[in-house]
């Protein structure tokens, strides 16, 4: 069995992909403590024609990922090639859920959340180094909780307002 300390990102890379490398360019910055162990740095997948193939890849580097983060953007809900596909695969795995709404969104953004997202335990912020570096330290220890809950397991969360106010947002 792999070690799971990684976070794997899935997104809009024909739409959403200047937030992803933000992320990466908050990870690189000395001026916020964000951080995450990027699955995506473990291997290439390179045959873009082949769906099977890259579904083989997306799935070793979800092997190793300990949380799943979406960034939901105007699109993501009718992407179901990858995305979609990715998502069922964290689920399968029982991956911590996380939907960043790049649209600064703090709670579950009814209108771009992916209907395979429906009765899905997983927690909703907005797109923000800090409430994300928040969600990525926390927010597995409360998924783990709720799914031995029967009434909290299958919901959508967002944080209180006070956990705004604390990290200064």
């Amino acid at each position: 069995m792999a070690y799971r300390n990684k976070t794997y990102v899935a997104f809009d890379g024909d739409n959403d992909m200047r937030y992803y490398n933000l992320m990466k360019a908050w990870k690189q910055s000395d001026s916020t403590d964000f951080n995450f162990y990027d699955a995506h740095d473990l291997n290439t997948a390179r045959d873009s024609s082949q769906t099977d193939s890259i579904k083989r890849k997306l799935a070793e580097r979800m092997a190793n990922s300990k949380v799943f983060v979406l960034l939901l953007g105007e699109k993501t809900k009718y992407l179901t090639r990858f995305v979609k596909w990715e998502v069922e695969h964290a689920l399968y795995l029982n991956l911590p859920i996380i939907v960043v709404n790049i649209n600064g969104k703090r709670e579950e953004d009814y209108e771009r959340m992916p209907s395979w997202l429906n009765g899905q335990l997983c927690i909703s912020c907005s797109f923000n180094a800090r409430i994300l570096q928040y969600s990525l330290e926390r927010w597995g220890i409360y998924h783990y909780q709720y799914k031995k809950d029967r009434e909290k397991d299958g919901k959508h969360y967002s944080w209180k307002s006070v956990v705004y106010e604390k990290l200064g947002l």
